[in-house]
């Protein structure tokens, strides 16, 4: 990745196509957040395409510690997956299924043709996409009388913190929020004055 405190990828799903000897070879970048979304992504390309032959693909999750896989469905080894893959590396890109369907045109390609062909579709893929660079952020609890809301609130503005739940008792506000990591360091300066609020860390990405 560019950064280790950032992390890329696809807004929105586009599409790339490659032909080489009567095949055909379709691409779809598409964004999503696991395998279990991207297997739904690829048997909903099955059915949409059923004189397909193959449906081969790569996907990355994770926004520090990755989980990667790659596929050739059928084509010769290394020959699909791995340069699709490759694709996914060259644009520094996370959080991203990249599958290509391949229809048949009758002449066969060599191992040579097919990777030229997966990587070349995969590109004109990405190629269209809008890429988006989003901080990898840090998680917390903060807990505080009604008292301190109003530097509570000071300091979430002034370290750009985002709010994701908050709970109010008779004892005061709890709030869980997420900030970027590279903001960290001032969003906990910040609080050392305060000696009434608590802070807990809960969680970064990973």
């Amino acid at each position: 990745m560019k950064s280790n405190r950032k992390y890329k990828t696809v807004k929105t799903t586009t599409e790339g196509s490659y032909r080489e000897k009567g095949s055909r070879f379709f691409a779809f970048a598409i964004p999503c957040s696991d395998p279990n979304e991207a297997k739904t992504h690829i048997d909903a390309l099955w059915k949409k395409n059923p004189g397909a032959v193959h449906v081969c693909y790569a996907w990355r999750f994770g926004k520090t510690n990755f989980s990667d896989r790659f596929s050739d469905d059928g084509e010769p080894s290394n020959s699909a997956g791995k340069p699709i893959f490759g694709q996914i590396l060259s644009y520094e890109l996370t959080n991203i299924l990249i599958a290509v369907v391949r229809y048949y045109g009758g002449t066969n390609l060599g191992v040579g043709g097919l990777i030229q062909a997966y990587k070349t579709a995969a590109e004109d893929a990405l190629s269209k996409a809008e890429i988006t660079e989003n901080d990898l952020q840090d998680y917390y609890k903060i807990s505080f009388d009604f008292s301190s809301t109003g530097d509570v609130m000071n300091i979430l503005s002034a370290s750009k913190a985002a709010i994701v739940e908050q709970n109010h008792s008779d004892k005061g506000t709890s709030l869980d929020i997420s900030i970027a990591q590279s903001k960290s360091d001032l969003f906990l300066n910040l609080f050392q004055p305060l000696h009434t609020v608590e802070i807990k860390k809960t969680g970064s990405d990973q």
